[in-house]
């Protein structure tokens, strides 16, 4: 189920945002990204529809994956 990221109190988005860029540890290319910018890079994500909050009922977990990911699923 997606869970659009606008009902999520403030501080809660940030916390999952900060918990899925330090969990994920994601590649940003040749040059360092300070934490700040891969947060607001995430928040930019959710906002344009690029990445999406998913939870998962079966897993009891929330997470934040790319929309076309999770539009491909079966």
């Amino acid at each position: 189920m997606i869970i659009p990221f606008t009902e999520l109190s403030e501080d809660t988005l940030n916390n999952l945002i900060e918990q899925f860029v330090l969990q994920e540890g994601t590649e940003y290319g040749e040059h360092e990204v300070s934490l700040n910018e891969k947060l607001a890079q995430v928040k930019q994500q959710l906002g344009s529809g690029e990445a999406v909050i998913v939870y998962s009922e079966l897993h009891e977990s929330v997470n934040i994956v790319p929309a076309a990911q999770f539009r491909h699923k079966p």
